[in-house]
């Protein structure tokens, strides 16, 4: 049987792929029970019906390549290489915790996965993302930053000075939009003058194209070929990636702003179980093996919550770490 994603990646690498995102829905939704049980507080948002994103274009960089993205992240940390046990615990602030319990939710970050950070002011995350271009390009090394940001955050001032910063310097980095149409609860189309926001980058002399965010293979084929282009240009390119969220915005929004239709339109297009329909089509694996797939993402996460709920809470003294006063 001829595979169209054969050509494209290994056996191993699609499972894996297909993997990633099963342990990131499954994760998410363990979340969503967490936080009800007030294991998790604070402020919650969800990444269920975007996994094909972060799967596709983490595939598609370095190992050393910066990622840095907004406060919809626990897929993208996970994805990177981030323990779920890890990730879980600072979650529920625990020691034991990605950052000792410190950042939540909102502010994942691991150096040593070049994972820099969760940011939960809204456009944040640019002028780092410039910065650490900056330094790339001063060292000479071989890596490149991929920013993640929401259609939410394009109107931020900071959007559009990175995008002139990034042009006017030269800078290496690849800005990955990731569109689910709604800004909280604001629609793209009434907050801004150009919806397609792709094209916002001609004003900055910037190439850019639109992808099918709900499909993990689109999304690798432009990460990896934007990213290609990025490092050997040493300049900015982006990607809008069109996704959906297929909760509110956060636990505390029940997103009756979205009609039923149209969320029932989008699941029906669920990156999950559309790719595994194209692994067994295509050959690449069995119903069989995509079920153990599906029951071991559970087992793990089941396991990452015992772990979270096990660790000890941090130390009064640790209150005094990792500050810069």
């Amino acid at each position: 049987m001829d595979s169209k994603l054969r050509a494209i990646l290994p056996d191993a690498e699609l499972l894996k792929m297909y993997e990633q995102m099963v342990l990131s829905r499954e994760f998410e939704e363990s979340c969503a029970e967490q936080y009800t049980k007030g294991h998790i507080t604070g402020f919650l948002h969800l990444y269920s019906g975007q996994e094909a994103v972060a799967v596709g274009a983490t595939a598609a960089l370095h190992r050393d390549d910066y990622i840095l993205s907004a406060y919809r992240e626990h897929a993208q940390a996970i994805v990177r290489g981030a323990e779920p046990r890890r990730v879980m615990a600072e979650l529920f602030g625990k020691a034991t915790g990605l950052c000792k319990g410190k950042g939540g939710s909102m502010h994942l970050f691991s150096p040593e996965l070049s994972f820099m950070g969760g940011y939960a002011i809204v456009g944040g995350q640019f002028p780092i993302a410039c910065g650490l271009a900056f330094a790339v390009r001063y060292r000479k090394e071989d890596r490149i930053v991929a920013c993640f940001f929401g259609d939410g955050a394009v109107n931020q001032g900071t959007f559009h000075e990175a995008l002139n910063w990034a042009r006017l310097w030269e800078l290496p980095v690849l800005f990955v939009c990731e569109n689910n149409f709604y800004g909280i609860g604001t629609s793209v189309a009434r907050a801004s003058a150009l919806s397609d926001i792709h094209r916002r980058t001609c004003g900055y002399d910037i190439p850019s194209v639109r992808i099918d965010g709900m499909d993990v293979i689109a999304v690798h084929e432009a990460v990896k070929w934007g990213a290609d282009w990025v490092r050997e240009q040493s300049r900015p390119h982006l990607v809008e990636a069109m996704t959906y969220r297929f909760r509110g915005h956060s636990m505390a929004d029940p997103g009756k702003y979205r009609s039923p239709a149209e969320v029932e339109l989008w699941k029906a297009r669920d990156p999950i179980p559309n790719f595994a329909k194209r692994l067994v089509e295509e050959g690449i694996a069995t119903e069989e093996q995509l079920e153990g797939i599906r029951q071991q993402a559970p087992v793990t996460v089941a396991d990452a919550v015992t772990f979270a709920e096990e660790s000890p809470w941090p130390e009064d003294d640790e209150v005094w770490e990792d500050i810069y006063v």
